[in-house]
């Protein structure tokens, strides 16, 4: 449709005609912005750095009159806290001039990384003055969107060489978020299948949480896992709204429904955290004062969750995020009470929930601009509620506890009591014994692997290496040590990222691994971005092909990153362990240590080669 023919549609006004005049003409003329370069280097563009934007307070300005502020400079950078401006009345409009210069790749798909705007409004105009206009967000139906992912996204066709312009108006009650990154259709497909990988093993994490807690709670009858599981659900639905995935799979063609979802499961979950609180730690024996507000909390939350289904959003929804802040507020407070007043378990109950009602903090400052969009305001929460396992052992403990001088008691009674009564308490002692030992077993395994790259952390290498050198000595077999340090790290780290930079950890750690694992090699994590094995049966000639084969893998492979390619080359000490040493502790220390002087002179010579350590 060209701008004209746009214009009769959409019914211009004369009013708008005399700053379109104005600003053509050149009066307070800006110089046009530079356009954005697209090109196969960059095949994911996030585009706060080249976006400008306008508030438009009242909401009633349209397109023409946009375009017309655009070309007079009317436009500004966005904040230092980027495209997060809270909660907002009106609308904002966002302008990025584009020039594609990949003759290879004409579609673009334009993502707004945030899914809870109600209206987007896209105008793309090109050099020939044809201007296209597409609509989206949460009061469309699902299927509106160009391509079917939780956050809106527009698909863009970008000639090859010409300037085009995008002018995006957002109007939305809730949160005003509006980071936006544009992707090659390729790059958005890996990206989205990652993301959605690691939503999916979050909610399967959060599955595996509920059933497990639901067999305890039909086993035990203990108020508090009934109140955990009314949570963690509750907790699981707002994670789903706030992440797109209700509008996407629950009520893809219901905006009601979608709009309706923030404040209430906000409000449900909030019911189950107070309420959780209040049971586990006992606030009507401890503080019956604090039990009484609790209570009036909890009602509060049942009240604003009922009244949002009649309230408008624009009040339900930040009356429901603010009011987070107080219930984490509260929650610390009867937990610091409780401890005073000598409930020792209230300790490990902050320490429990801590990182997740923090994370739950971030993320609410972060929906009113308080904070900038980034992984951990984002993501804390879900990081923060992965404690709840820690919670999870310590209620089973005091449950044993609990059982155990039951337990006792019918021992002293016992005499008195019929004998079926003893057999029914043990073995209700026994269950929870197992259960105990179980949770406890999965956090011994869990505490032997780094968690960044699932390697053996290095306090375990130590206790194995330690086995490993008594078989040599006994068995009369060699042992040989490697020592990998990556190379110049902290500049990957410094110039790509910490994100990129774990992504390069993972991807080294799998290489090191793959090569050494046939030969029966134990591989850690020995701090930062050292790694370090243990090659039973290897002599040094061996393990030093072993070694340079590494080196050229690491150096000849450049890793792929969600960002750029990047090359890693490593420098790599090799030793030949003295198994004829009489003590363990010396012999382990002195082999670490030579090692680390391999590792030493390969750096020293000019990094990314293998050195053996001198005996």
């Amino acid at each position: 449709m060209e701008l004209r023919t746009y214009a009769k549609h959409r019914g211009w006004r004369w009013g708008w005609i005399l700053p379109c005049l104005l600003a053509l003409a050149g009066v307070a003329h800006a110089a046009p912005q530079a356009p954005v370069p697209l090109d196969a280097a960059t095949p994911q563009l996030a585009l706060a750095p080249h976006t400008r934007y306008l508030h438009d307070g009242a909401g009633t300005m349209d397109a023409p009159r946009a375009w017309a502020e655009v070309e007079a400079g009317a436009f500004s950078a966005l904040p230092h806290t980027g495209a997060a401006f809270g909660f907002q009345q009106g609308a904002y409009w966002f302008h990025i001039p584009l020039q594609n210069r990949d003759r290879t790749q004409p579609h673009w798909l334009l993502v707004q990384d945030y899914p809870l705007s109600d209206r987007l409004d896209l105008y793309v105009r090109y050099a020939d003055g044809r201007v296209v206009h597409r609509s989206g967000g949460d009061h469309l139906p699902f299927d509106a969107r160009s391509v079917d992912y939780r956050y809106p996204n527009f698909m863009l066709d970008l000639p090859a060489d010409e300037r085009v312009d995008v002018l995006l108006r957002v109007q939305s009650q809730s949160s005003m978020q509006v980071p936006l990154t544009l992707h090659t259709p390729q790059a958005f497909i890996e990206l989205s299948r990652d993301a959605q990988f690691g939503i999916g093993l979050y909610y399967g994490i959060l599955v595996a949480l509920f059933f497990y807690n639901l067999v305890l709670w039909l086993s035990l009858r203990d108020a508090s896992y009934f109140w955990y599981l009314f949570h963690l659900s509750a907790f699981g639905l707002v994670l789903m709204t706030l992440n797109g995935l209700g509008f996407e799979y629950l009520w893809p063609r219901s905006p009601w429904l979608a709009d309706l979802s923030v404040p209430l499961s906000i409000c449900l979950a909030q019911i189950g955290m107070q309420q959780f609180a209040r049971v586990f730690l006992r606030l009507s024996a401890v503080w019956t004062t604090g039990n009484v507000i609790s209570l009036g909390v909890i009602a509060f939350y049942v009240v604003l969750g009922l009244a949002s289904f009649w309230l408008p959003y624009r009040i339900a929804t930040p009356l429901a995020s603010a009011s987070v802040f107080l219930s984490i507020a509260w929650i610390l407070t009867v937990t610091l009470v409780a401890y005073r007043r000598g409930d020792r378990s209230a300790l490990l109950f902050l320490l429990a929930w801590g990182m997740f009602l923090l994370g739950t903090g971030m993320f609410t400052a972060l929906a009113f601009g308080l904070l900038p969009k980034s992984f951990l305001t984002v993501y804390g929460v879900q990081i923060g509620s992965a404690l709840e396992m820690l919670l999870l052992s310590i209620a089973l403990s005091y449950r044993y506890a609990a059982l155990r001088n039951e337990n006792e008691r019918i021992v002293r009674r016992a005499k008195l009591q019929l004998e079926s009564q003893v057999l029914e308490r043990t073995s209700e002692l026994r269950t929870a014994l197992e259960q105990l030992e179980t949770a406890h077993a999965r956090l011994r395994e869990a505490s032997r692997h780094d968690a960044l790259t699932g390697l053996y952390n290095r306090a375990w290498f130590r206790e194995r290496f330690e086995s490993l050198l008594e078989a040599a000595r006994t068995q009369g077999q060699p042992l040989s040590l490697l020592m990998v340090d990556l190379d110049h790290f902290k500049q990957i780290n410094d110039r790509h990222g910490h994100l990129v930079g774990d992504d390069c950890l993972r991807r080294c750690a799998r290489v090191i691994e793959g090569i050494l694992r046939g030969n029966g090699a134990l591989v850690a994590r020995y701090g930062g971005e050292e790694f370090i094995a243990a090659l039973p049966g290897i002599d040094i000639f061996q393990a030093r092909e072993l070694a340079e084969e590494v080196c050229t893998r690491l150096r000849e492979e450049p890793i792929r990153t969600r960002g750029p390619a990047v090359t890693v080359t490593a420098s790599i000490g090799v030793h030949a362990v003295d198994t004829g040493a009489e003590h363990e502790d010396a012999a382990t220390d002195l082999a670490l240590q030579v090692v680390d002087n391999a590792l030493y002179a390969a750096k020293s010579g000019g990094r990314d080669q293998v050195r053996v350590a001198d005996r």
